[in-house]
């Protein structure tokens, strides 16, 4: 198992600031350099920032180890795209799961958790495994851009995540949508077919619905709720300082 370095403050925000305005493949390549062995990418197989980091990342080091959160409500065609992947970069993804059955969770939490308490639904089947998958990990790559919602509108290249007490990088937090699409198809990078169907943000069956053309793109993950992350996402502390303290989210 890999030594963890931890980071202070003053580093995260001096690292994070050294990556503003590279490429995506520059700051892959310094996180590779500073992190591996022991480097970690999180692909979900839905949007397409994370298979545009899955391309590159194994162009510059196949060896990087690659996970999913496997909800056990995925999308058939999120698996299929799985599938695809490591059929063409030729590596082996690995799935990480509840440590409840869809119907055990049923019956300690009641039906369509989900609904009831959706909060609850994404700890059991989404943080909680995101923290095995982490664990003894030295970094981990994340899809988190600024453009995507306002809840991320902040967020650094490199961050130190509270939640998973790890550094977690995001190397395309400074595109945009446009930028990740031209990649994908310059590339010829495998996406998730649901996009092809109005579903420009996918997560589980039970919380993913199409939206209108023009709507918010995150609009149909866990419509009609007061919720718009699923947990994994807030324990990072950003570089950004307002009246001399520094936000965590």
């Amino acid at each position: 198992m890999p030594d963890v370095k931890t980071y202070d403050q003053a580093a995260i925000e001096r690292l994070s600031a050294q990556m503003e305005g590279k490429e995506p493949p520059e700051i892959l390549h310094w996180a590779v350099q500073e992190f591996q062995p022991g480097l970690t990418l999180a692909c979900s197989f839905g949007g397409p920032t994370g298979m545009v980091i899955l391309d590159m990342i194994m162009k510059i080091d196949p060896t990087v180890e690659v996970f999913y959160l496997d909800t056990d409500f995925l999308f058939p065609e999120t698996y299929h795209l799985r599938d695809v992947c490591e059929a063409k970069y030729g590596f082996k993804t690995i799935g990480y799961q509840s440590l409840l059955t869809p119907s055990a969770q049923a019956q300690q939490h009641g039906e369509a958790l989900w609904l009831s308490n959706p909060d609850q639904c994404c700890e059991l089947r989404k943080v909680e495994p995101n923290h095995r998958a982490l664990a003894g990990k030295t970094a981990w790559l994340a899809g988190m851009r600024r453009d995507q919602s306002k809840t991320r509108g902040d967020i650094g290249i490199v961050e130190w995540d509270t939640k998973f007490n790890l550094v977690k990088v995001n190397p395309l937090a400074a595109w945009d949508e446009k930028q990740v699409w031209a990649y994908v198809i310059a590339n010829n990078v495998p996406y998730n077919e649901l996009h092809d169907r109005g579903y420009p943000s996918i997560g589980c069956t039970n919380c993913t619905k199409p939206v209108n053309p023009g709507d918010d793109p995150r609009s149909g993950r866990w419509a009609g709720l007061d919720k718009e992350e699923c947990g994994i996402q807030e324990g990072s502390i950003t570089i950004l300082e307002h009246e001399g303290k520094t936000e965590a989210k």
